[in-house]
């Protein structure tokens, strides 16, 4: 890899040497990854092929279809309590999540991801890397967020990333997580990584997500701007004139779906970064 950064280095060391993968394939921001992670998705079983070309179909294990509430938790110091919030001492969960994945990729190919959370090059750049041995998780991130190999190279050692391990583990005949009683996803803030291991339903696994978003509001909280849940969209007024502005708006009522439609003037339909820039309030999608 062309990145400068000995603690990224160090990271993907450990984690390779932790799980054991027997093969490791490093994204670089070329259009290859891309074409690559799709045909390994087909050919690993964890997508389909559908009728219309370049199109395919993912179906999650019966027991894996949502977030997992009970097996979420936010790692701690010592005596931590946050309130509503479903916690572990960090010391016990990484030994937890750590004997789960002692070589819970053997045998599989390990995708080792590079993206950014907001433009490159701006304010609200926040790089990230994913390590997984799912194509199909792999596959859904391209498609999701933007390519940062090349942020990564341009910040080097100055780079404050964000870090994701994820394996489905041991597969099913139908290519789905089978070990499900072993399911976990754990949010370390002190490192800023995320943890999950047997599962592959989106929201326990994309690493990006809902996942990062975790990471980004306790960052924000400490560096004085917001991390929000919540849509973006432009509004065209008389004269000319646009207004942004961003609203908080519950799940099921479109917002993804009215911004795919021509015309619309919604940004972001999701998640959004505001921060101050020269005495005014800026935001951005970050996806």
């Amino acid at each position: 890899m062309k990145i400068d950064n000995p603690e990224l280095h160090e990271f993907i060391a450990r984690y390779l040497d932790l799980c054991k993968p027997s093969k490791v394939y490093v994204c670089d921001d070329s259009l290859k990854d891309e074409e690559y992670i799709r045909r390994k998705a087909i050919e690993y079983g964890e997508e389909h092929p559908l009728r219309t070309p370049g199109h395919t179909v993912h179906f999650d294990g019966y027991f894996d279809q949502a977030r997992d509430r009970k097996n979420t938790k936010i790692l701690v110091p010592p005596g931590v309590k946050i309130p509503y919030i479903n916690t572990m001492p960090r010391e016990e969960g990484l030994r937890e999540i750590h004997e789960i994945m002692d070589g819970i990729m053997q045998g599989k190919e390990v995708f080792i991801c590079f993206f950014i959370l907001g433009p490159k090059k701006s304010p609200f750049t926040i790089p990230a890397v994913q390590i997984t041995d799912s194509a199909y998780v792999a596959h859904s991130e391209f498609i999701l967020y933007r390519k940062g190999y090349e942020e990564f190279v341009r910040l080097g050692k100055d780079a404050r990333f964000l870090k994701f391990v994820h394996s489905a583990g041991e597969l099913d005949d139908r290519k789905t997580s089978k070990n499900i009683e072993k399911r976990r996803i754990y949010i370390d803030l002190e490192s800023e990584t995320v943890y999950s291991v047997n599962t592959q339903y989106g929201g326990n696994s994309m690493g990006l997500k809902k996942l990062a978003f975790r990471l980004t509001i306790k960052r924000a909280v400490r560096e004085g701007w917001l991390s929000e849940h919540m849509f973006l969209m432009r509004v065209n007024g008389p004269n000319n004139r646009k207004t942004y502005f961003t609203g908080a708006f519950p799940s099921m009522c479109g917002k993804t779906s009215t911004c795919t439609l021509p015309h619309e003037n919604i940004v972001g339909d999701d998640l959004a970064f505001i921060k101050e820039i020269n005495g005014e309030a800026r935001a951005v999608n970050v996806e």
